[in-house]
């Protein structure tokens, strides 16, 4: 095997570890919107996640580790990917939060910090902020 193919199969992996993640979020509440079911679809893409893949992972997404990326700006990049799913139907449920506050540690947050980046999070979505500023913020 090639360090290519070795590089491309861990990328893929985070990948798709990343988008079960958006993908329980969205079924925390029992109900994934239809606004919440484009996010999902349009980060799939994003994320070069095959049309095969996305029933399957979203079918079982707990058979996917949160699998945290090294870099810290890369660990903001999915912090915010995880904050507009919860936020895309501009509802944050109890259920959509207590799996965000479980990713967010997941993704090595400090977990004594886990409410207050998640609300913080929330309060820079609520403001417009794009995703450069919100890796600023933190």
């Amino acid at each position: 095997m090639s360090l290519s193919d070795l590089f491309s199969s861990g990328f893929k992996t985070r990948n798709r570890d990343h988008f079960a993640a958006l993908a329980s979020i969205a079924l925390a509440d029992g109900v994934v919107t239809p606004e919440e079911s484009a996010f999902i679809h349009r980060t799939a893409q994003r994320l070069d996640i095959e049309t095969p893949e996305i029933e399957a992972i979203i079918s079982n997404p707990a058979a996917h580790p949160v699998n945290p990326p090294y870099s810290g700006k890369k660990r903001l990049e999915r912090l915010y990917d995880l904050s507009r799913m919860v936020m895309v139907d501009h509802i944050a449920d109890a259920a959509e939060k207590k799996m965000m506050k479980r990713f967010i540690i997941g993704l090595g947050f400090p977990t004594q910090e886990a409410e207050t980046i998640m609300e913080k999070s929330f309060e820079l979505l609520r403001k417009g902020i794009d995703e450069d500023k919100f890796i600023e913020a933190f």
